[in-house]
């Protein structure tokens, strides 16, 4: 039979890694979203082009990074991770009331809704994950 401290860290460790999973599937999926708007023609911004390039370049790599970072780093990996779908949210909802770098956008604009769920949901998954990996280092 199991020890009791096996049995008693496996759900854990099974919410860590559901959550890295999603987290990661979210941030892919920010970064997926930018890539296609910067490639529908967002590129041609000033400095909102660069910052959705950077976004997708940050979306892709985050992800690819809370599914290998060893366990001990996770917390700052997953915090990473919400910080920076969180700026991209904030970002979103500047732009969309009073305007960021002199660039207004709309609700009605392509992917605006998608973008907003996926990067709420973002934020507070990785926000999660990065609290559940606070009080379980090793």
């Amino acid at each position: 039979m199991a020890s009791p401290t096996v049995t008693g860290r496996r759900p854990a460790t099974g919410l860590l890694w559901a959550l890295r999973l999603v987290g990661a599937a979210l941030l892919a999926a920010m970064g997926w979203i930018h890539l296609d708007l910067w490639l529908a023609g967002y590129r041609s911004i000033d400095w909102i082009g660069p910052a959705f390039l950077l976004n997708a370049i940050a979306g892709f790599g985050l992800a690819v990074l809370l599914l290998v970072t060893p366990r001990p780093l996770l917390m700052w990996v997953a915090a990473l991770g919400a910080l920076t779908a969180l700026g991209t949210l904030g970002g979103l909802l500047l732009a969309t009331t009073v305007g960021l770098f002199g660039f207004v956008e709309s609700t009605a604009a392509d992917l605006w809704w998608e973008s907003f769920w996926v990067e709420l949901a973002a934020t507070v998954v990785l926000a999660a994950l990065a609290v559940l990996a606070a009080r379980r280092r090793d």
